[in-house]
């Protein structure tokens, strides 16, 4: 069994529409660039993880060998909602510790085009369940919200709503500057979808689409891919110095789903399974929220960052409003939080976000960002909850020089 877990490399494609490419076209591309970033071929893979929400029955991850090497290892398709890219490399991370392979290539990948405001997280671009409204919430129970809504603006609105309405100061402003903040982040990320700066006021006096969350405060569908090439501690140990120099431990990987509340029938809950998570991965990882350098956390509305702040142990309980106005989660505060744009502005293909944030944490730990760089970080944490199915949680540590 592996003693440890290391991130050897780690690509990502510019998230936008691709109707020139297809699905496979994405996820070769974000492989073959991870294998190339970690100096090793697809020869050297003892297991392929693939993420993929929306044609994941497809065999996503068969296809993509098909163009970059089949080698007869183990493929893994894997559906877990938000959480799919973070269960990929979570199943190639298991694989690993488990000894049954030194190192894999885990792959995130969706093109999902302009697909509106989805009401189920299921299906493919051809199924028209995809644009229709679920009353469906688990497996069984019809859930209609506290606001009577299933569609996921509502259910983040309602979800920071509930949160505004339990703590001090907590309101709307408080929800904008988790936007104006974020858009301002991917005006330095050339691989974000959007890297446009929106004012606090632009913010706050855009299109409703459902209370708190204006349109600036929702995240955008598009098209993209990210892979990392995991691998064992004593297999980086007899790879090159430059290879190792550059290798990023994870410290923690964790996966939670949701524990049984009778409230949780009438409003899904986005904040237990997380919680739950962050205290095991901070437990594994041997550290503490202090000790984060920076944070990419799901923030697929506005409301989702801000009470994922407090989730996450950020900050003091129930303190999220005053974190923001303080300026914390700013790439020059205390803890920056989703200095890449974050899904608001850099984007969320399903099945790639979980790949992308430790993409994004490796590259900020290498000291590789470029104009996004968080000077020194040491300690990073990524983060993604798929509503009603998985919350997954990364840490990630650079290696001792």
């Amino acid at each position: 069994m592996a003693e440890s877990v290391w991130v050897l490399g780690a690509s990502m494609t510019k998230i936008q529409r691709y109707p020139d490419k297809d699905l496979v076209d994405l996820g070769s591309e974000a492989a073959r660039a991870a294998l190339v970033d970690g100096g090793v071929t697809i020869q050297d893979m003892g297991v392929l993880g693939c993420g993929n929400m929306f044609q994941g029955m497809a065999g996503i991850g068969q296809q993509i060998q098909q163009q970059i090497g089949q080698t007869g290892i183990p493929v893994y398709n894997v559906v877990n909602a938000c959480a799919t890219g973070a269960t990929a490399v979570r199943t190639v991370y298991l694989t690993i510790m488990a000894g049954e392979a030194d190192m894999g290539l885990a792959i995130g990948c969706e093109q999902m085009g302009k697909m509106g405001l989805l009401g189920v997280v299921g299906g493919s671009k051809s199924d028209k369940n995809v644009y229709e409204p679920s009353g469906r919430y688990g497996s069984v129970i019809p859930v209609e919200g506290i606001l009577g809504t299933t569609l996921m603006p509502g259910v983040f609105g309602q979800a920071g709503q509930e949160y505004a309405y339990e703590n001090d100061g907590v309101g709307f402003e408080q929800f904008a500057k988790v936007a104006e903040k974020n858009h301002a982040h991917s005006a330095l990320n050339p691989l974000a979808q959007y890297q446009k700066k929106f004012s606090l006021d632009e913010v706050m006096n855009a299109r409703m689409i459902a209370y708190p969350n204006t349109l600036p405060m929702c995240c955008p569908t598009g098209d993209g891919a990210a892979a990392v090439v995991l691998v064992s501690d004593t297999k980086l140990k007899t790879l090159s110095l430059e290879q190792q120099k550059r290798a990023v431990k994870v410290g923690a990987s964790v996966l939670t789903s949701d524990p049984w509340a009778e409230r949780g029938q009438i409003q899904p809950d986005i904040n237990t399974l997380t919680r739950n998570a962050a205290k095991q991965a901070y437990e594994k990882a041997g550290v503490g929220p202090s000790d984060l350098d920076l944070v990419e956390l799901h923030d697929c509305f506005a409301t989702a960052e801000l009470v994922h702040y407090d989730n996450l142990g950020l900050c003091e309980p129930g303190g999220a409003g005053a974190f923001i106005d303080s300026g914390a989660p700013w790439r020059d505060g205390t803890t920056p939080v989703n200095v890449s744009g974050g899904l608001l502005s850099k984007g969320h293909p399903i099945g790639m976000t979980g790949v992308a944030g430790v993409f994004e944490i490796t590259t900020q730990l290498r000291g590789e960002a470029g104009d996004r760089q968080i000077e020194g970080a040491k300690v990073g944490m990524t983060h993604v909850i798929g509503l009603g199915s998985s919350c997954g949680i990364h840490i990630l540590e650079k290696a001792a020089a």
